[in-house]
């Protein structure tokens, strides 16, 4: 799980998915400059690494942070990477 954050993009990600909101797996809702197949490659490291759930509903795909399942295994995580996102991530976090 760790390694799969050490990423500079999966953390920016992850940081944006700590409002707890399920957001679209369109390249234009992140705001980072990467091509679509290596966003997808984000995604799955995310999913494998049990840090996101991506929904499907047709052809749309979402993915959102499993906040709860994080809380309940590791204790102080989220909170943690919501402090480390805020100082790194100003801007996406509204910090």
């Amino acid at each position: 799980m760790l390694q799969a954050l050490a990423d500079p993009v999966r953390l920016r990600l992850v940081a944006q998915l700590l409002d707890g909101e399920p957001r679209p797996c369109t390249p234009e809702a992140w705001h980072v400059e990467v091509h679509k197949s290596t966003l997808s490659h984000h995604y799955k490291v995310l999913r494998e690494a049990g840090l996101t759930r991506t929904n499907v509903q047709g052809r749309n795909r979402s993915v959102r942070l499993r906040r709860a399942e994080l809380d309940a295994r590791f204790p102080g995580l989220v909170d943690f990477l919501t402090a480390a996102a805020a100082r790194e991530f100003p801007a996406v976090t509204g910090a």
